[in-house]
C-alpha cells in the first residue's frame, strides 16, 4: 500500500473509533450500535480493492479489539472486518465510481448483515453466547437500519478523501523517467519552457543555413 492510502486510512480508522468507543456506544439504542468503524471500512475498500479492504479491515479490527472496553477475545473482530473488507472491495466497478448510490449502500446493507452474522457465527466457536440472549434476528435488523442511516454521512466523505489522496502527485511512485517525461508533456502542453527551446533551435539552424547560403554565394561572385 502507498504511503499516503495508509496514512489516509490510520488516521479515519482511529477517528472513527474514537466516535465509536466515545459517542456511538453509549446511546444505549435498542438492538445493535451503529457501526462507523465498518462503514469506514468499506467506503475505504470500495476505492481501493480487495487488497486494500482486507488490510485496513484487519488493522481496524484489531485495534477495535484492543480498545477498551473491548470484551471479547483479541482477533474476533478484526477477522471479521477482513473477510468484510475484502468480499467489499470485490464490489469495486472496474471504472472505480459507482454509477449511483444505490451500490454503495447495497454493499453497506451487505457489509452490516455480513459482519453481525460472522461476529455471532465466531462468538459462538469461542463459547460466546451473547448473541443468542438478544436475538440474531434483531440484531440484524437495527444494525442494517442503523448503518444504511448513517452512511450515507460517512461513506461518501471517505470514499472522496480515498480518491483525492490516490490522485496526489506527491504519492506517486513512478520512475525518474516517467516523472521527466511528465514534466516534459506538461511543458509541450502550455505551450512554453520546452517548446520555446525547440522554436530557439530550429532559429539557429535556419540563421546557420542562411549564412551558409550567403557565403556560397559571395565566392561565387568572387569566381566569377
Amino acid at each position: 500500500m502507498r504511503v499516503n492510502r495508509m496514512l489516509l486510512s490510520t488516521a479515519l480508522v482511529i477517528v472513527a473509533l474514537v466516535v465509536q468507543v466515545s459517542v456511538l456506544a453509549r446511546l444505549h439504542l435498542p438492538g445493535a450500535v451503529p457501526d462507523l468503524l465498518l462503514l469506514t471500512v468499506l467506503g475505504l475498500a470500495l476505492v481501493y480493492g480487495h487488497l486494500g479492504g482486507a488490510f485496513i479491515g484487519f488493522g481496524a479490527g484489531l485495534l477495535a479489539d484492543l480498545a477498551p472496553p473491548a470484551d471479547h477475545a483479541a482477533g474476533r473482530y478484526a477477522l471479521v472486518l477482513c473477510v468484510v473488507g475484502y468480499l467489499a472491495g470485490l464490489a469495486r466497478p472496474d471504472t472505480g465510481r459507482f454509477q449511483s448510490v444505490v451500490g454503495p449502500m447495497l454493499v453497506v446493507a451487505a457489509g452490516a448483515v455480513g459482519s453481525t452474522v460472522l461476529y455471532a457465527g465466531v462468538g459462538a466457536l469461542v463459547g460466546d453466547t451473547a448473541a443468542r440472549h438478544v436475538g440474531l434476528g434483531s440484531l440484524l435488523l437495527t444494525a442494517v437500519i442503523y448503518d444504511l442511516l448513517l452512511a450515507p454521512f460517512t461513506v461518501p466523505f471517505i470514499m472522496a478523501l480515498a480518491r483525492r489522496a490516490e490522485n496526489d502527485p506527491l504519492g506517486e511512485t513512478g520512475s525518474g523517467s516517467g516523472k521527466a517525461s511528465d514534466v516534459a508533456a506538461g511543458w509541450l502542453a502550455s505551450g512554453t519552457g520546452l517548446r520555446l527551446g525547440e522554436q530557439r533551435g530550429s532559429l539557429r539552424l535556419r540563421a546557420a543555413r542562411n549564412r551558409a547560403s550567403r557565403a556560397g554565394r559571395i565566392k561565387g561572385v568572387k569566381r566569377l
